[in-house]
This record gives structure tokens, C-alpha cells and sequence, in this order.
């Protein structure tokens, strides 16, 4: 029963992600990604991944979206355009990319194991301990330069919306 329902939430997941790259709306394009980063999150929990689960429904479906939402909001984006009618050739050289992208990952989940690293075991196991002193150890520099190409969206997306008058 726990297969069948995290081959759902992956299967939805899925579903969510291509209508997020090929819908024309911003708006149904943010939405399907609530929905996809929902069913991540659900997928987490089936695995016994909680805190990574709780990260992902505060994060990404609550923050980050919200920011998506008010760029969006902000630039009055209504449909998005196409760039240009693509020909034979990209269409056939991005089915067999993603062929291809799919077929690897396909290969590497299936050859993970226990034994190979497919779960991660000891008493940090599932917790936020592992990841607080990452973020506050090695990776500091890496946090806090996301945070600051964050705000300079946000200065980049105000003044985009500016209207001059």
C-alpha cells in the first residue's frame, strides 16, 4: 500500500512539473508548482523524510512561491508569448534528451541500495541537526549568497514594475 501511494505522489508530481514547463499562464504555471512541490513533500513523508517534508510544503510551497506569485503580480504578467515556432530537428533532439536524461536516472535509482548509499542510517537520521551545521559550517558562504540574489530579485523585479511617468 505505501508503494502504491508514493508511485502516486511521484506520478503526480510528474503530472504538476510538465504542465508547470509547457502551460502559457505564469499564474497556472506557479499553481502547478504548488502542486508539485505539495506532492514532493508527500513523497518525503512516505520515506520517512519528515523534516525534509515540513521544509518543503514552508519553503518552497509557501515562501518562495509567494514570491513567484508577487514577481508575477508585480511585472502584470499575463500570457507569455512564444519565442519562435521550432523546427523538426529541436523537437526530435529534445525528445531524445529527455529519453536519454530519464533512461539515467532510471539506471542509477535502480542500482542504488543500502549498501550503495540509498539510505542515509544513525541517530541524525531525519533530523534538522545534519543540515543546521552544514548551513552554519561549510556551506555559510553558499546560504548567505542565496539570500542576497534573492533581495537582488526582488530590487530587479520592483524596478522592472516601475512605470515611468
Amino acid at each position: 500500500m505505501t508503494a502504491l501511494i508514493f508511485l502516486t505522489a511521484a506520478a503526480i508530481a510528474i503530472i504538476f512539473a510538465v504542465v508547470a514547463v509547457v502551460h502559457r499562464s505564469p499564474i497556472m504555471n506557479v499553481l502547478a508548482l504548488v502542486g508539485m512541490f505539495l506532492a514532493i513533500a508527500m513523497v518525503f513523508a512516505i520515506i520517512g523524510m519528515d523534516f525534509l517534508a515540513a521544509i518543503q510544503v514552508i519553503v518552497y510551497s509557501g515562501a518562495i512561491l509567494v514570491l513567484f506569485l508577487f514577481a508575477i503580480m508585480l511585472l502584470d504578467l499575463r500570457r507569455v508569448e512564444g519565442i519562435g515556432e521550432g523546427g523538426v530537428f529541436q523537437l526530435l533532439l529534445g525528445c531524445i534528451a529527455v529519453i536519454g536524461l530519464g533512461g539515467a536516472v532510471v539506471f542509477a535509482a535502480a542500482r542504488l541500495s543500502p549498501e550503495t548509499g540509498a539510505w542515509v542510517t544513525g541517530a541524525e537520521y531525519g533530523t534538522a541537526y545534519p543540515i543546521g551545521r552544514a548551513l552554519t559550517g561549510s556551506h555559510l558562504f553558499a546560504f548567505e549568497f542565496v539570500s542576497v540574489v534573492l533581495a537582488a530579485a526582488i530590487i530587479a523585479a520592483v524596478y522592472l514594475a516601475r512605470r515611468d511617468r
